[in-house]
């Protein structure tokens, strides 16, 4: 279970979005991590995922570390691009496991949005996506109840196109958020 006190202190906030604090409810309350999205789940971070990238402390201050994007290391962050928007409508970036930085929604909602797709984010060096077999019928245990949930309180259905959403995001903040990433770790 999430503590929410606990959550927006690891992060350094004194409130967190709306969304993030419906979610976590909705992790602890109805259902549990990863249990409905593949590999997803909220968490308390300290940061050592972010450490391993720069301890640079502009760099950790500007990136708030909320969830696992995979079962195997990946995590998603809300990326402060300097702004002065809300937490909420700042972009959320993955970092993968095996190399890769990438824009992925352009906000808390649309990661919400995106998971609706029920599998695992693939993150590699050029691109993140979402890739499912059409012969795959796996379902998460309460990815129903998450539908139900999104629908009644952001009125949004199963996402058909996960990939599109990561393209827009992408060609809105790619190109600042790769400028500003560089300046901490460069290839």
């Amino acid at each position: 279970m999430i503590n929410i006190t606990n959550f927006k202190e690891n992060l350094g906030l004194k409130e967190i979005p709306v969304e993030l604090e419906k979610l976590i409810y909705f992790q602890n309350n109805i259902s549990s991590f990863e249990n409905y999205a593949q590999g997803f789940g909220v968490l308390i971070d300290n940061k050592w995922g972010l450490k391993s990238w720069s301890e640079d402390e502009d760099f950790l201050t500007r990136l708030f570390p909320f969830a696992q994007a995979n079962g195997t290391g990946s995590f998603y962050t809300i990326w402060n691009d300097g702004s002065d928007k809300p937490l909420n409508q700042m972009p959320v970036v993955v970092f993968g496991d095996e190399g890769g930085v990438h824009v992925v929604a352009e906000n808390i909602l649309q990661l919400l949005h995106l998971l609706t797709y029920d599998t695992e984010i693939m993150v590699d060096f050029d691109e993140a996506y979402c890739y499912k077999d059409e012969e795959d019928d796996y379902q998460s245990e309460d990815l129903d109840r998450y539908l139900e949930w999104i629908k009644a309180d952001y009125k949004l259905n199963k996402i058909e196109v996960p990939n599109e959403l990561i393209k827009n995001a992408q060609e809105k903040y790619k190109e600042n958020f790769d400028r500003w990433f560089q300046q901490y770790f460069k290839n």
